[in-house]
């Protein structure tokens, strides 16, 4: 099965292209990019598309390489002894899988997604590093080898907070989702927004990207964020007239908060805005 992108997610040739090799090597399929790209939204996709179910792993600062595999609830064990339960004979009542063992036992291949890896100990990725790449691990409480029934296809996510080990990313297929140019967008935007009337796009597009391109900005505003603002554009039916001057300067847009998300970045525009205006 090949993935061919779908209804609700538009995929450039060379994102499709990483998602079948990656699948053709058998490898996981590492994925990077701005916040707010779609990288979460693209294992969702690439599942429902090839009639796969999706496990999540999202990564924190506190999670361990452990965890994906199992963990050993010694204190209940404890408990449940001093209480005489019966189940305390039976160590497998103790153990909880994580989700790598229920993708490695799970009866059809499943998609995997590690989402936002980097956010982890620099450890982390090389904990994981035999088990993804031999699709099997050693329970040693049980004492039983968990082995993968089938390969799952593994998507693994990073916003480029901490660098990855080498030999982590020489096990992964890798994919950078570059941030959508103006005709991808407008495809995206209209699985979103279809029937969005041309001069309101218009409007809008030239303000995003007119914030975007502003240099110096902290945060970038995204994919994600610029839906967010058409919505709200919408239910407060703001005119395109709006979104822009009559001599085409920038100018503050409105509901600008869901664009810029710091006071740094909203006063940086201000002082353009400014700026434009004393230079007139």
């Amino acid at each position: 099965m090949k993935f061919k992108g779908t209804k609700n997610y538009i995929a450039t040739q060379d994102l499709m292209l990483s998602v079948n090799a990656a699948a053709t090597l058998k490898r996981p399929l590492l994925v990077k990019g701005e916040p707010g790209t779609g990288k979460t939204m693209l294992a969702e996709e690439v599942a429902q598309s090839l009639d796969m179910p999706l496990l999540q792993w999202h990564i924190k600062s506190t999670t361990k390489a452990q965890q994906g595999l199992y963990e050993y609830d010694a204190v209940s064990r404890l408990r449940d002894s001093q209480l005489g339960d019966e189940k305390v004979k039976d160590i497998h009542n103790y153990i909880i899988r994580g989700i790598l063992w229920q993708a490695f036992t799970a009866d059809h291949q499943v998609a995997l997604l590690i989402d936002e890896i980097d956010k982890a100990d620099i450890e982390f990725p090389n904990d994981l590093l035999r088990e993804i790449d031999r699709m099997k691990f050693y329970c040693y409480e049980t004492r039983e080898l968990i082995k993968a029934k089938h390969r799952p296809l593994v998507f693994i996510t990073s916003n480029n907070e901490k660098e990855l080990p080498d030999a982590f990313l020489r096990r992964c297929f890798f994919h950078y989702i570059k941030f959508p140019d103006a005709e991808t967008m407008k495809s995206i935007i209209d699985v979103h927004f279809p029937g969005l009337k041309k001069e309101l796009l218009n409007a809008a597009m030239k303000t995003f990207y007119d914030v975007r391109n502003l240099p110096g900005l902290k945060k970038k505003p995204s994919t994600s964020e610029l839906l967010d603002w058409l919505k709200l554009l919408l239910a407060e039916e703001i005119p395109p007239e709006a979104l822009h001057s009559k001599d085409e300067k920038v100018t503050v847009p409105p509901l600008v908060g869901a664009l810029l998300k710091n006071e740094q970045d909203v006063t940086l525009f201000e002082k353009l805005v400014f700026m434009q205006r004393h230079n007139r």
